[in-house]
């Protein structure tokens, strides 16, 4: 094992550099790259978020020091770059491949090219992936999402992601405005939706503005720049509209090492599981197969891309061991496949995960693991699980004749959302009692552990469920709730009622008719330590994370009509309703 490059150059920079793609635009770059004669493998990074913002050093001067040059480009439409218009994710894909060919070809390039980068920038990584430019070697995605439609877009459940892809559509569409010349007419209208906050990113909308109905409205106010968002709205369906951007769908195609960077409450978890496990069972080659690694941080999704750690993810802090330098990881890895630098990474255990509670890194030889104990806890009470008041309980004891719990779901009085893996509205870790303390959650709480409980994958609710409405929502939350009370937030999910047989077709429920729900919440890495409690709670709301069921089965963007649910939860032999726990033996 050879020690990885050390800082040996100074920088020069080139702004605006022309990259023509295939149909005749010119994706404007700028080149950072070493203050010496010859050629150097290059680090691709593409961005819809005006090139000229990125800090330095940051993710630049790291690299150039150490003998790379790197290429930050705005994407079609966006910013310096030419193209009339902006329409996420779609263009990256040819964009990305014209954008990889042009680097390798460029005097100061030895050919060997790799991408870096987060979030939107990861995006671009996965799209580009399946299209197997030549000179492409590897790539670092992080925070990224491998479905635009399940994990983007829409939730896995059906849902649509309000919650950011109003306001972030709102962001994204300044500098079109700006492009359009509609700065005294479109913009003032916009802006006055968004929330006077202290966000750095973008702020969210006021409460009146995600309540606004029809959704479609914001299509109609937006089409002018940001058409995409119509678009989005129309096909609520997953389908052959999505199919191109799903990366999921071409795991085969994929030819190349990826290290794959993710963490528990970001936003787009599931894409950086997926894809790891996806493309260890599916790429094209035994090498991509082989080399794919995941490390899978506790931040959310806006954390230094540096040197995440713990105060970003609300309320709590996972101590120093949080803290990680992310560019030795990127270094180590680029080290070897675009320098031939044994640096021993490839070595190294595919999965590096943190596990909460503990708040500690392992090692890990696969994602799920192994060893892992499927166990269900099950929901109990006497009809009255209602709140933090209500007599619900959670035990591995399996429910024999209960009755079974029931509240009123109204549209017009949702749950609101409370941290969990979101965007823009407040993310990470909050406490739920507040949530709790309301008669439309449903909340089963288990006794006070005796030993440790580590549950660390896959994380399910089966819930067998009869609404009034031919259409609605069922949500599922896990907690941990702490001796002196606070309720921390692991993990939740939410189910459409209409996608549950299939996101591809909808199919509407027979009201009264009891049906099973299962509700994916994603993953978690945790250890509930002896004294603390497993909760789980149920509802039909989670806003304005996610848009809310009006309950009609009528179509969800164009309709204005809402009505109440009434929702009955069943728990008795018959009906074992239970949260499935990925629980790691001790």
């Amino acid at each position: 094992m050879t020690q990885s490059s050390r800082p040996q150059y100074r920088v020069i920079v080139e702004k605006d550099v022309p990259s023509p793609t295939r149909d005749g635009v010119n994706l404007m770059a700028d080149v950072y790259r070493p203050d010496a004669d010859g050629q150097f493998p290059v680090l691709l990074s593409r961005l819809p978020y005006d090139k000229n913002n990125r800090q330095r050093p940051g993710d630049i001067d790291y690299f150039v020091e150490r003998g790379y040059v790197v290429v930050f480009q705005d994407t079609r439409g966006r910013f310096a770059s030419e193209g009339e218009e902006y329409c996420p994710p779609f263009w990256e894909i040819q964009d990305g491949y014209d954008a990889v060919e042009w680097a390798a070809a460029q005097p100061w390039s030895n050919g060997q090219v790799g991408t870096m980068g987060q979030s939107y920038l990861g995006a671009t990584q996965y799209l580009l992936a399946p299209t197997r430019p030549p000179h492409l070697k590897t790539a670092f995605p992080v925070s990224a999402s491998a479905d635009f439609h399940q994990s983007w877009v829409y939730h896995t459940g059906g849902a649509f992601e309000l919650g950011w892809q109003i306001p972030y559509a709102i962001l994204m569409a300044r500098d079109s405005i700006v492009r359009q010349g509609l700065t005294e007419t479109l913009l003032p209208a916009l802006e006055r939706a968004l929330a006077p906050a202290h966000i750095a990113f973008a702020p969210p909308l006021t409460d009146e503005a995600y309540r606004q109905l029809p959704l479609m409205a914001w299509g109609d106010i937006l089409k002018p720049v940001a058409r995409y968002v119509a678009d989005y709205l129309t096909h609520p369906d997953d389908g052959p509209y999505w199919w191109p951007i799903n990366l999921e769908r071409q795991y085969a195609n994929v030819d190349i090492p990826m290290y794959h960077v993710t963490s528990w409450y970001d936003i787009f978890l599931r894409g950086g599981l997926a894809n790891f496990g996806g493309l260890r069972q599916h790429a094209m080659t035994e090498t991509a197969r082989a080399q794919q690694k995941l490390l899978v941080g506790p931040w959310a999704h806006r954390f230094p891309y540096t040197s995440p750690s713990s105060t970003d993810t609300g309320d709590i802090d996972f101590g120093d061991n949080a803290r990680i330098e992310l560019h030795e990881t990127q270094l180590r890895w680029f080290d070897y496949w675009l320098k031939g630098i044994d640096t021993g990474i490839v070595h190294d255990a595919p999965v590096k995960l943190f596990v909460m509670g503990e708040n500690v890194w392992r090692d890990e030889t696969e994602w799920p693991l192994a060893r892992t104990r499927y166990t269900p806890y099950y929901l109990h009470s006497q009809g009255r699980a209602n709140s933090l008041q209500g007599d619900g309980q959670l035990s591995a004891l399996a429910p024999a004749e209960e009755p079974p719990d029931r509240y009123i779901y109204d549209p017009n009085d949702p749950v609101p959302s409370g941290g969990g893996n979101t965007l823009i509205i407040p993310m990470g870790v909050q406490d739920q009692r507040p949530i709790e303390a309301r008669q439309d959650v449903l909340v089963y709480t288990s006794e006070a552990l005796t030993a440790p409980v580590e549950v660390t994958g896959p994380i399910t609710v089966e819930l067998y469920a009869a609404s009034s409405a031919p259409d609605t929502d069922f949500t599922a939350k896990l907690v941990d709730v702490r001796p002196d009370g606070y309720a921390q937030n692991l993990a939740d999910g939410i189910i459409r009622a209409r996608y549950r047989l299939s996101r591809s077709m909808a199919t509407l429920l027979t009201p009264g008719e009891v049906t099973r729900f299962t509700i994916d919440l994603w993953a978690t890495s945790h250890v509930f330590v002896a004294g603390h409690r497993i909760r789980v709670e149920i509802a039909s709301s989670n806003f304005p994370r996610f848009d809310r069921n009006l309950n009609t089965g009528a179509d969800q963007a164009t309709s204005t009509h809402m009505q109440t649910a009434e929702q009955t939860v069943f728990h008795d032999a018959r009906y074992p309703s239970h949260i499935l726990l990925p629980v790691i033996p001790r």
